[in-house]
């Protein structure tokens, strides 16, 4: 499989050196003069990839290029290089994510352990994103009022309780719940719940579920 490097640099010269010595590796490699070029012409994100970005480059930074990805919820592992170290600049970006944080020049046993660990974070990342676009689409065929019985029932809520929040009999909710755990794909009630909290849907105890006149559910303290 090709696998894909991106390499942001202001430095034509080193981008060049970089680019030969990444295809001689086996790399397909593109090469931006800047973070904003980058993200005219953004990577294709369902190939596995990894960023080479220098830390300080004409108008939008190493840095900034990963808060803006992080925005645009890139799964794109970053390496960062530098030809001036700075501990707070090197603390933060690794905080915020950076799979590495390389000093130029740097040697090719360094730089290739960087991009396969990169690789390596690529594939667990996308593995979890097709999870959870999957768990979103069962979401998703849910009805509004399923959506709700969802809900409740990820909250701890019973059968009765459900009902009369929503304003129905309690056979109307088991009827609701089984056609959720039918779209949802769930066999258990414990299957559900960890479906509901894959999703930031979470149970709740000690409170009190009421619902608004645009249908849309309210959770407060008991």
């Amino acid at each position: 499989m090709l696998r894909f490097v991106y390499v942001v640099d202001d430095d034509s010269a080193f981008r060049t050196a970089l680019e030969r010595r990444l295809k001689l590796a086996g790399y397909e490699v593109a090469t931006y003069a800047s973070a904003e070029q980058l993200l005219d012409r953004f990577p294709d994100e369902s190939k596995p990839g990894c960023i080479l970005v220098d830390v300080r480059l004409p108008g939008m930074s190493g840095r900034e290029l990963q808060a803006r990805l992080d925005e645009l919820g890139s799964t794109l592992p970053i390496i960062f290089l530098t030809g001036r170290p700075d501990i707070e600049t090197t603390v933060q970006a690794i905080k915020a994510g950076a799979e590495d944080f390389l000093i130029k020049p740097t040697s090719s046993d360094d730089l290739f352990r960087a991009i396969d660990g990169a690789f390596a974070r690529y594939e667990v990342t996308r593995a979890k994103k097709g999870k959870l676009d999957a768990d979103r689409a069962r979401l998703a065929a849910l009805t509004p009022r399923e959506r709700q019985v969802f809900e409740l029932v990820a909250r701890g809520k019973l059968n009765k309780q459900i009902g009369y929040v929503l304003g129905c009999t309690e056979r109307t909710i088991k009827a609701h719940r089984s056609r959720v755990m039918e779209k949802t794909q769930v066999q258990s009630l414990a299957e559900l719940v960890a479906l509901a909290e894959r999703l930031g849907i979470h149970r709740t105890d000690g409170v009190v579920t009421r619902l608004t006149a645009t249908g849309s559910l309210v959770i407060s303290e008991d």
